[in-house]
């Protein structure tokens, strides 16, 4: 390391002692000018350090962008149904899967129509929605269902109608549930129950996946 003496000037202020100087092999050294060449060199030296910094932390950013993309773009879990049929679903012996039959969307194919099933491809926090909608026949006829959402075998939501006051009613729940891969959610209608006069689209299941989660 040079070390250069400093001494102020005649009629000029200029700095005083020692000033520490590394790679000084130009004029403006000698005339006593701080910083042309001592600092300049430094200062790109610590610019061009700082460029390839940016520019390092811009490339991870993109492969971060990139890898999140991968994965969401891997992750595309929802479905939509309802039942076909116009004729009663029900009674039963047994509560019953509902098998909502016509699929308007089942991405990841985690949907059965056949069994009315929904297995999670994956673990994460879903979304689930139902609708029930039933009619009587006349006016004296009682309004009698029950239907609940399932997930693993256990009630999470319901809703029902028990009453001769009306001759048609519909009602819908939503739930937030989180289900580990291979977790089962479907709606069932109570034994002893039933659902009749069904227009297609108003007896509906749907699901989607928020977001996956470590299993």
């Amino acid at each position: 390391m040079h070390i250069v003496h400093l001494e102020p000037a005649l009629g000029q202020s200029s700095w005083k002692g020692e000033l520490p100087c590394r790679k000084w092999d130009c004029d403006c050294t000698f005339k006593r000018q701080r910083g042309c060449c001592c600092a300049a060199t430094e200062l790109k030296e610590v610019e061009d350090q700082i460029f390839q910094r940016v520019m390092d932390l811009s490339m991870n950013i993109f492969q971060l962008g990139d890898s999140i993309l991968e994965v969401i773009g891997g992750i595309r879990v929802a479905f939509t149904a309802s039942l076909s049929r116009k004729t009663c679903f029900g009674p039963f012996t047994r509560n019953r899967p509902i098998p909502y039959d016509a699929i308007s969307l089942n991405h990841g194919s985690g949907y059965n129509p056949t069994l009315g099933l929904f297995t999670a491809p994956r673990s994460g926090l879903y979304s689930f929605s139902f609708s029930v909608y039933s009619k009587v026949h006349g006016e004296s006829e009682k309004m009698y269902y029950k239907v609940q959402l399932m997930r693993n075998g256990e009630v999470v939501a319901s809703t029902w109608e028990d009453n001769r006051e009306d001759s048609e009613d519909s009602s819908s729940q939503t739930a937030l549930l989180s289900l580990d891969q291979g977790g089962q959610v479907y709606v069932e209608l109570l034994n002893g129950r039933q659902l009749c006069g069904n227009i297609q689209g108003l007896n509906t299941f749907s699901g989607s996946l928020i977001y996956p989660t470590l299993a």
